[in-house]
């Protein structure tokens, strides 16, 4: 008899062929179907049947205990049942099958010798998604261990590492649990702060999952020394300005407590700290000193600091041009009096006060002044020595005209 193969969805069956039984003159023969059915399903064992002629019909299972006579059931077990007997087919479902549940299920006819065949019944068990194991910390500048772990399937699954599209080869070890198999992958990978969140995945492929696979996704959780760097304010601070600062902090673990500090010096009692931030209010030059940002996890610390330096206000200076005026001519010295200081409103700022002066330009008068003695010195130097010059020629000129 030909071989044929029949496919269902949950329940892959294929036929065999059995030996024809002989009785008397008549040909009697049974055929017995295996069966492959996933875990936790539902198998039917089936036995059909030639020329039948009432002859008795036992199924027992692997252990060869009857399940059923004739129709009739034998063991008590509710998960098999008999949903079908008639003279050309004999079918039985066993329900919640397990891999306990795997063997040879027996079909057999009793003519004048008893015959029989055997229906194999295959368990699969598809694995579950896997799970990854860490052997110890990533640390930056280190290495990391990763296992991908299938506990349990059968057959056993197959398994691989993927990062960025690529496969990761890893080192497979595979374990007989007797029935199933538990199967691990394990890689080792060099890691630096950059791979921190890095993106991986452990696929399982099986057969019973039907070209489907099981994945496990994971991040990268690398841990490394904070970095610190202070943010500084913009432009120039004078008497009177706000002083803000903001520390920006990476790391991981993130540090917690981030510390302010003055070198040299305690915090001025203005000073007002919410986490990163640094403030101080109306500031003034005894403000001025270099402030420190510190901040540290288990891995290390880091620190960044800002030198602030507090410009005095100047104050704004107009000048007042004199008043034409007519003055009486007399014979009196006149003596240069200097204009008081006054105050004025300012433009701006309607309620701040503006101190105004004329102008007496002291660096200039002072100028003229030493350039005026200078050049007095200087003419009295050169005739002193043109003095000194002609009285030393006259005195040799004498004894030439004594002579004549």
């Amino acid at each position: 008899m030909a071989f044929a193969t029949v496919w269902n969805y949950c329940v892959p069956l294929t036929i065999i062929t059995v030996a024809c039984l002989v009785r008397t003159a008549h040909c009697q023969a049974v055929q017995a179907e295996n069966v492959t059915v996933l875990e936790g399903g539902t198998a039917q064992i089936s036995c059909r049947l030639q020329n039948y002629d009432g002859s008795i019909v036992v199924i027992q299972n692997p252990r060869r205990q009857t399940l059923f006579f004739n129709g009739t059931r034998a063991l008590k077990d509710d998960r098999f049942q008999m949903v079908l007997f008639t003279p050309r087919l004999v079918r039985i479902t066993l329900t919640n099958v397990s891999v306990w549940d795997e063997g040879g299920y027996f079909c057999q006819l009793y003519t004048d010798a008893t015959h029989h065949q055997v229906a194999t019944l295959s368990v699969l068990v598809p694995p579950e998604t896997p799970a990854v194991e860490v052997k110890q910390e990533a640390v930056e500048g280190g290495e990391v261990e990763l296992t991908c772990v299938s506990p349990r399937s059968k057959p056993a699954a197959t398994l691989r590492w993927i990062r960025n599209g690529r496969e990761i080869p890893g080192v497979v070890s595979q374990q007989d649990n007797g029935k199933t198999f538990s199967v691990s992958s394990t890689i080792r990978i060099p890691v630096e702060r950059k791979d921190n969140g890095a993106a991986l995945s452990c696929e399982a492929f099986h057969p019973a999952l039907s070209g489907q696979k099981r994945i496990r996704h994971y991040r990268l959780d690398v841990y490394f020394a904070p970095t610190v760097r202070i943010v500084p304010p913009s432009g120039i601070l004078r008497e009177g300005d706000s002083l803000s600062l903001t520390c920006s902090v990476t790391g991981n673990p993130l540090p917690r407590n981030i510390q302010w500090s003055k070198i040299n010096d305690t915090l001025p009692e203005r000073a007002e700290i919410s986490g990163p931030t640094f403030q101080i209010s109306r500031l003034s030059q005894s403000h001025n000193g270099t402030y420190l940002c510190q901040a540290q996890n288990n891995y290390g610390r880091a620190a960044d600091h800002y030198a602030l330096l507090v410009y005095e206000n100047v104050s704004v200076t107009t000048t007042v041009p004199p008043t034409p005026t007519t003055h009486p001519i007399t014979s009196h010295p006149t003596t240069p009096t200097l204009l008081t200081p006054s105050f004025a409103p300012d433009p701006k700022d309607p309620g701040a006060v503006v101190e105004t002066h004329s102008a007496v330009p002291y660096a200039v008068i002072g100028g003229v002044l030493a350039l005026l003695v200078f050049t007095i010195i200087c003419v009295l130097i050169v005739t002193i020595w043109c003095s000194v010059r002609q009285k030393g020629s006259y005195r040799t000129r004498e004894p030439i005209l004594a002579w004549y």
